[in-house]
């Protein structure tokens, strides 16, 4: 006997808005005619009723979304010539009083039924010719649509399904699969995809998730989100309330030790292929030396330059080549970067704690070493989590994370450019690939999907797509993202801010959202020229420049001749 828990979600509707006609292009679609142009949305959910198996006792509602439409039958079009005159008026003079003269043909992706421990299942039957077509019901859907209900533990409240009015549909992530199979915002400019981020970060530091995520915030705009600092919205009873900690330029501070040989060399200026090879062996000759944990600084490696490049001339003697202090030139410069330190260092456990958002703002370092920052930080991260899973480091050691951690890369094209070398684009892909099974999450977001790299685009099993009106970054979407029905993607351009496609891990199906508001200060909005233009003009701000500007007042110098004043 069939369990209440495995039986099909039930929907229901008191509205029938068509009759099937027939199956469509393919097998999986179906068309049906109706006369209600006001439900017959692209992304709209409607199903039909197939008998089902005994054990379910109960029909099977088969849910689908309807992908394209098109007007089949009107009032001629003589009728609307005339723009003086309602069409309405001279169909009722030639005694045509219908009160809905159009008629559409409306084609259905087919979803399936929905089964609790299965999720949708196609059950392979095409409805007959005929048969009524519902419009799925705003409880029901909520319930097939999200994992997880508002509010449970492990779910993330995102926003409203964008087709029902008032908000009635709340749309909400299973944030385990968010977090787990990482995640991908794709938005064009201004298209609001910080600030989804923002709800995302939200939802992640409520009392029902605690999570503990980094930011990688090239821009500076999320540092609002210390707004959650004290707000009710994110406090609990057990007295939960999240860890806000933003770092500016000035408290990043990386191991100069933790940095690899790619890492130092992208810092460098450009160097010849000797100079290359010279810094190399220093390196093998470094870790040779200074086996272990040893915290190495600048000086040991210019040392070891300098060993590396020693050569003998014919009678035996030592000397050094021209490369070292070439090198040593370079270097130096990279021991007075106010980032790169023999000591201080940001370590895993100063970064991640399950509660808390650190944000690590970058917006006034190089985009060089924004890469070298970002590449030690997610490898040192990756290694803390694989190391403490696999039991080889202590509570006492900074590597030490007994949690899984969620990082959050803004601007990712940046640092996985799609046909340009970079120093994170390896740890990522790496990440990306390993870093489910040792619980450490990433989410890129970035306005050109186009100029992403494909292997990593593809990794992110949950995607947010929001307004993209680029050719190329609509393309590269159609091949990266593979969760998102077409149909969908063709409503890229219509889209408006904050109206966003979610497809992937995270849903049953993908969906068409509203972004729900922000309960902390958007930190990325457009400054607005004109209004501080005119401010410039304003009577008090003149008044302030003329002050400025005006020479110090001061008592003039006495007049002397030969020494001797003459006033």
């Amino acid at each position: 006997m069939t369990s209440v828990t495995s039986a099909p979600v039930a929907l229901s509707s008191s509205q029938t808005i068509g009759t099937v006609k027939g199956p469509g292009e393919d097998g999986n679609q179906y068309v049906f005619i109706t006369a209600n142009n006001r439900h017959v949305k692209i992304g709209e959910f409607v199903y039909y009723e197939v008998p089902a198996a005994e054990a379910f006792q109960m029909p099977l509602q088969i849910l689908g979304k309807i992908s394209a439409r098109c007007l089949i039958d009107h009032l001629p079009d003589r009728i609307f010539a005339d723009t003086e005159i309602s069409p309405e008026a001279i169909a009722a003079l030639v005694g045509f009083t219908h009160p809905s003269p159009e008629i559409y043909e409306v084609t259905v992706d087919v979803i399936g039924y929905f089964h609790r421990s299965l999720g949708f299942m196609n059950p392979r039957k095409t409805p007959d010719p005929g048969a009524k077509v519902y419009l799925a019901d705003d409880a029901g859907l909520q319930q097939v649509l999200n994992k997880r209900q508002p509010g449970e533990v492990g779910s993330a409240h995102i926003g409203s399904l964008l087709l029902r009015e008032t908000a009635s549909v709340p749309i909400a992530l299973d944030v385990k699969e968010l977090v787990s199979t990482h995640m991908a915002i794709l938005a064009g400019t201004g298209s609001g995809k910080s600030y989804t981020a923002g709800v995302l970060v939200e939802e992640l530091l409520s009392p029902h998730n605690r999570a503990a995520v980094l930011i990688f915030d090239p821009h500076g705009e999320y540092g609002t989100l210390s707004d959650m600092r004290g707000h009710p919205d994110f406090t609990a009873a057990d007295g939960y309330a999240p860890k806000v900690k933003v770092l500016t330029p000035d408290d990043v501070r990386i191991r100069v030790s933790s940095l690899d040989y790619y890492d130092i060399l992208t810092l460098l200026p450009e160097m010849s292929d000797r100079q290359q090879s010279i810094l190399n062996k220093a390196f093998t000759i470094l870790k040779r030396h200074k086996r272990g944990d040893y915290r190495w600084g600048v000086n040991d490696l210019i040392a070891a330059v300098y060993e590396a490049d020693r050569t003998q001339d014919d009678e035996g003697n030592e000397k050094t080549g021209s490369s070292a202090p070439a090198i040593e030139w370079k270097l130096d410069r990279l021991d007075r970067s106010a980032y790169f330190h023999s000591i201080d260092h940001l370590a895993p456990k100063d970064l991640f704690e399950p509660g808390q958002v650190t944000v690590l703002q970058m917006n006034e370092i190089s985009q060089e070493e924004q890469q070298v920052i970002c590449a030690a930080v997610l490898r040192q991260a990756s290694h803390a989590r694989m190391n403490t899973e696999k039991g080889n480091i202590t509570s006492e050691d900074e590597n030490y994370l007994p949690y899984p951690v969620f990082v959050l890369l803004e601007e990712a094209h940046r640092f996985a450019p799609a046909h340009e070398p970079s120093r994170c684009k390896m740890i990522l892909r790496t990440i990306l690939s390993e870093g489910r099974k040792f619980g450490m999450g990433v989410g890129l977001i970035t306005q050109r999907p186009g100029k992403l790299d494909s292997d990593v685009l593809s990794q992110c099993m949950s995607q947010f797509i929001m307004r993209i009106v680029n050719p190329v970054d609509q393309d590269s979407l159609k091949y990266g993202v593979e969760a998102a029905g077409r149909d969908l993607l063709k409503e890229l351009p219509a889209l408006t801010k904050g109206q966003v496609i979610v497809a992937g891990a995270c849903v049953n199906t993908p969906v068409l959202c509203q972004v729900r508001q922000r309960r902390t200060v958007h930190g990325g909005e457009t400054l607005n020229a004109p209004e501080l233009w005119q401010k410039h003009f304003q009577q008090h701000q003149v008044r302030a420049r003329e002050i400025e500007k005006a020479p110090v007042a001061g008592r003039s110098r006495s007049q002397t001749f030969r020494g001797v004043s003459i006033e």
